[in-house]
C-alpha cells in the first residue's frame, strides 16, 4: 500500500513494458517512473521484467541491471552500495528508503519504484536536491567557537558529552525523512524539514559548540522549526533508525528553557 504521494509531475501515463533477456527463473516486474524533460513527454510508468536468479538481493541491484541489460537511458543516482552516502533514496512500494539496503524478496508483487514525493524531478528517479542542501547550509554544519583552540590540542570532550551526538551523527541526508513529511510537502520553501532540523539539533548538542544562542535564535520562527505537527512518518521512514521527531522536540525545549 502507498504511504506516500507521487513525485510533483503529474498526469501519469502507462509506459512500455521491457521483456527480461534472461527468461525463466524467479521473475519479478518492476515498475519504475519516468521522465525526461528535454523530450517535453508526460511521465510515465515503465515495466521491467527481471530474472531474480540472475540478480543480486537488492532493489538497486536490479536498478543497476535494467540499465545494463535493458534500458541504458534509466537514470538513478547511487554510489557506495553500503547504505551509508544516501545516493540511493527513492520511494520503493509506497515507502521512502534506499535502493541499495532494500531487499527485493521484502516487496511483495510488482516493486513500484518512484522519486522521493514532493520534489521536482530532474529525470526519472532522480530529485532536485537544490533547495534541500540550501537549507543544510543554512544552519551553518560546522562547530563555531569564540575561545581560541588549545595549543596544539583538539577540543575535548567527555564521554558522556559525546554519547548526547549517539543517533545524531548517523544522518546521511539522504532525505527519506524529509519527503515523508506533509509538512515539508506543502511548506517546504519555509519549513526546515525532519533532516535538517535534525542537524541543527547535532550542533546544538554538542558541548564545543559555542553558538547555541544563535542558532536557537535562527530556528524561531513559525515555519522554519515550527510547523513540525510530530506526524512520525520522518521516524518511520529513516532507513539508519534515526528519529528526527525527537531532535525536534529537543529544540522546542530549548527554546523554551532560555525563554523561561
Amino acid at each position: 500500500m502507498a504511504e506516500f504521494a507521487l513525485p510533483k509531475n503529474s498526469r501519469i501515463k502507462q509506459g512500455q513494458r521491457h521483456a527480461s533477456p534472461q527468461p525463466g527463473g524467479a521473475m519479478r516486474s518492476f515498475r519504475i517512473y519516468r521522465y525526461d524533460p528535454d523530450t517535453g513527454e508526460n511521465p510515465r510508468f515503465d515495466t521491467f521484467d527481471v530474472n531474480l536468479d540472475e540478480c543480486g538481493p537488492m532493489v538497486l541491484d536490479a536498478l543497476i541491471k535494467i540499465k545494463g541489460e535493458q534500458d541504458a537511458s534509466l537514470t538513478f543516482r547511487r554510489s557506495c552500495r553500503e547504505g551509508i552516502c544516501g545516493s540511493c533514496s527513492m520511494n520503493i512500494d509506497g515507502k521512502n528508503g534506499l535502493a541499495c539496503t532494500t531487499a527485493i524478496e521484502d516487496v511483495k508483487g510488482e516493486v513500484t519504484i518512484t522519486p522521493l514525493p514532493s520534489m521536482d524531478v530532474i529525470k526519472d528517479l532522480v530529485p532536485d536536491f537544490t533547495r534541500f542542501y540550501a537549507q543544510y547550509a543554512s544552519i551553518k554544519p560546522w562547530l563555531q567557537t569564540v575561545t581560541p583552540a588549545p595549543s596544539g590540542k583538539e577540543r575535548l570532550q567527555s564521554p558522556e558529552d559525546r554519547q548526547k551526538l549517539d543517533g545524531l551523527y548517523e544522518c546521511i541526508l539522504c532525505a527519506c525523512c524529509s519527503t515523508s513529511c506533509p509538512s515539508y510537502w506543502w511548506n517546504s520553501d519555509k519549513f526546515l524539514g525532519p533532516a535538517i532540523l535534525l542537524q541543527a539539533y547535532r550542533f546544538l548538542a554538542d558541548s564545543r559548540d559555542e553558538m547555541t544562542g544563535e542558532r536557537l535564535d535562527a530556528l524561531e520562527d513559525p515555519f522554519r522549526l515550527y510547523r513540525c505537527h510530530t506526524i512520525m512518518n520522518c521516524a518511520n521512514a529513516c532507513p539508519k533508525g534515526l528519529s528526527p521527531a525527537k531532535a525536534i522536540a529537543e529544540i522546542k525545549k530549548m527554546e523554551v528553557e532560555r525563554i523561561v
